[in-house]
């Protein structure tokens, strides 16, 4: 099993519950008004005046196959619009309760 976490401007929700509706993901937890910023190009998400836009994040326990094709569709959804941001990571799960 893998864990995948997804870091994303809000703008990309409806294009993230899709990805997770379309590939059968059902189990996750999320984050809402994360802030930071891209380590390569981003900008602050930093729900400020200066800085107006958001962040959320979202985590996912997945079986190792469906590692690929998430990691798919966020490299899609980015190629779309940079500028807006989406990014994941996987990490093993070694045990789970």
């Amino acid at each position: 099993m893998k864990a995948i976490m997804i870091i994303y401007n809000q703008a990309h929700t409806e294009r993230v519950e899709y990805l997770m509706e379309k590939l059968g993901i059902r189990g996750y937890s999320l984050w809402e008004n994360v802030q930071g910023r891209g380590t390569v190009s981003g900008v602050p998400h930093l729900a400020t005046h200066a800085w107006p836009e958001i962040n959320k994040s979202l985590l996912m326990i997945v079986d190792d196959e469906k590692v690929d094709p998430v990691l798919a569709v966020v490299k899609k959804i980015d190629s779309i619009s940079e500028e807006v941001g989406i990014r994941a990571f996987v990490w093993d799960v070694l045990k789970t309760v």
